[in-house]
C-alpha cells in the first residue's frame, strides 16, 4: 500500500494531466455534433472490423467440420446416382417397370499417409474393417480414380495407389468405348499409360479416359484423365498412350471408398469358369 501511495505521489502530475485530457475529449465529443459524429463513425468502423475478424476466424476453424459434412453429403448423393444401381429390367403385372437395386455404396475417408516418390506407392486411410472396408474396394477422389484397397486392419486400410507399378485398372475411351489397361511407368506422378488399345481405334489428344465396365471393383464411367500424348509406330498393333490424370496425388486428402455389393457374386461365378477351363 505504501509503495502504491508513493507511486501515485511520484507520478501525480502525469495522472492529473491524463484525467484532464480525458475530460477534455469527453466534453469535446459530447457537446460538439461534428466531432461526435466523426468519433462514432470511427469507433463503429473499428468495431465492424473487429467483429468481421472474429467471424472470419471462427469460420476458418470450422472449415474441417464443414468439409466433413460436405464429404458425407457427397457420399450420400453418389450412392443415389443411377450409376450406383444395378438395373434389372423386369415386367411386373404386365407393366413395363424398371427395378433398380443398389450396387455401389460410398464411404468417405481421410488420407493419413501418402507417398508419390517411389515406384510402388501406397496410401493409408482412416477407415478399416470396423467401418465395413474390405480388400479390393475401389478408391476415388472428387476428381478421379485413386487406387484399390489391398490391406485392411480394424481402423485403417492401405490403398494400392495408381502410382504403383503393380496397380492395373480397366479403362476405356469415353467417346468410343475402346478399352485398355491403365498402368504407371514410375516416372511422372501426373502421367499414366493406357495399354492394349488396338491400332484401329481412333485416338486424339484430350480424349477422356474413364473406368470401364469390365472390372467388378470400379463403377463404369469414373473419370481417370485425358490423353496427353499418343503415337503409333509402323508395325505396332497397339497405341502408345500417355494419360494426364485428373487426381493430383501430391495433394489428395479426402477420398471415397466404393463397395460393389455384387462383387463377390460376380467373382464366384467367374471362378467357376476358370475351374472348368483348368479341368479340360
Amino acid at each position: 500500500m505504501r509503495n502504491l501511495i508513493f507511486f501515485i505521489y511520484k507520478y501525480h502530475v502525469f495522472f492529473m494531466f491524463f484525467l484532464l485530457e480525458v475530460l477534455a475529449f469527453v466534453i469535446l465529443y459530447r457537446y460538439n455534433n461534428y466531432q461526435k459524429a466523426s468519433f462514432l463513425n470511427y469507433t463503429g468502423a473499428i468495431a465492424n472490423n473487429f467483429y468481421t475478424g472474429v467471424s472470419n476466424t471462427k469460420d476458418y476453424f470450422n472449415l474441417r467440420r464443414v468439409n466433413d459434412s460436405l464429404q458425407l453429403e457427397n457420399a450420400r448423393l453418389r450412392t443415389q446416382l443411377l450409376t450406383s444401381y444395378y438395373q434389372n429390367n423386369i415386367s411386373l403385372n404386365s407393366i413395363n417397370d424398371t427395378v433398380y437395386k443398389q450396387q455401389y455404396t460410398y464411404l468417405t475417408a481421410r488420407v493419413v499417409n501418402n507417398s508419390v516418390t517411389k515406384r510402388k506407392n501406397y496410401i493409408t486411410l482412416n477407415r478399416g474393417r470396423l467401418h465395413g472396408i474390405e480388400e479390393k474396394m475401389a478408391v476415388i477422389s472428387e476428381t478421379g480414380v485413386v487406387g484399390i484397397v489391398n490391406h485392411v486392419s480394424d481402423h485403417y486400410c492401405t490403398v494400392l495407389s495408381v502410382l504403383n507399378s503393380d496397380c492395373r485398372i480397366s479403362a476405356k475411351l469415353q467417346k468410343n468405348g475402346a478399352f485398355g489397361a491403365l498402368m504407371w511407368d514410375g516416372n511422372n506422378p501426373r502421367i499414366a499409360q493406357l495399354k492394349d488399345v488396338n491400332k484401329h481405334v481412333p485416338v486424339r489428344i484430350n480424349d477422356m479416359i474413364v473406368t470401364s465396365n469390365f472390372s467388378p471393383i470400379f463403377p463404369e464411367g469414373i473419370p481417370i484423365g485425358k490423353i496427353y500424348y499418343h503415337t503409333l509406330d509402323a508395325g505396332d498393333n497397339f497405341h502408345t498412350i500417355d494419360v494426364e490424370m485428373f487426381t493430383d496425388f501430391t495433394t489428395v486428402s479426402t477420398v471415397y471408398i466404393i463397395k460393389n455389393v455384387f462383387k463377390q457374386e460376380q467373382e464366384s461365378l467367374e471362378s467357376l469358369l476358370i475351374e472348368e477351363r483348368n479341368k479340360k
